[in-house]
């Protein structure tokens, strides 16, 4: 009884935090017979829990939680590192991973080739927590803007992601992991609105 209380209260909790994405302006047509796309990550606006604490005072509320647990200095050093590796590595690895799994045309960074730019700009997250049978799922809200490699002002589609979850049954103890699911589950909804649309 107690296994299928904790799997429906589960379910509510991705009831509640379900993902909100919404066309801002322009429609797919140039992603028709498009075979790879060029990503890029923005984290310039970034903002943290509903105090909308910019990255600074993310990474300075960190330091002072991971001393007021008694742990050492070291440990912020760990988690820091952790920090920027999440963020130029894991975020990236999980969005391509998840965008490539759920649409044909091929994305990756750096991509020469690529006519198009995918500018991922995270603007919110909250990172959720974890306390061992109990926990909540990360949410990201990104805007997502589809513009012309070769002159980046020219923004052919943007779409708005609210509150994409990041969790995943069993939940995750790390905030970054949490935050990377945000990011997988971003784009597998992404890919999946482009395959529909450009059919």
């Amino acid at each position: 009884m107690k296994k299928l209380l904790l799997v429906f209260l589960i379910f509510l909790t991705g009831v509640v935090y379900a993902q909100k994405m919404k066309v801002i302006s322009g429609n797919f047509d140039f992603l028709k017979g498009e075979k790879e796309l060029n990503l890029q990550m923005d984290y310039s606006h970034i903002k943290f829990y509903k105090e909308n604490m910019d990255e600074a005072a993310y990474i300075a509320k960190q330091e002072k939680d991971i001393r007021k647990a008694n742990k050492s200095p070291e440990e912020f050093e760990v988690w820091k590192k952790d920090w920027e590796y999440s963020k130029n590595t894991q975020f990236v690895d999980k969005f391509l991973a998840s965008m490539n799994k759920n649409t044909d045309i091929r994305t990756s960074v750096d991509n020469q080739s690529a006519k198009y730019t995918l500018l991922v700009e995270t603007v919110w997250i909250y990172p959720g927590w974890f306390a061992g049978v109990m926990n909540q799922p990360s949410k990201l809200s990104t805007v997502l803007k589809f513009v012309e490699k070769s002159d980046p002002s020219n923004v052919l589609l943007e779409i708005e992601s609210k509150n994409a979850p990041g969790d995943n049954f069993v939940g995750l103890p790390n905030n970054n992991d949490r935050i990377s699911e945000g990011y997988a589950k971003t784009a597998k909804t992404l890919a999946r609105m482009i395959e529909k649309k450009i059919k």
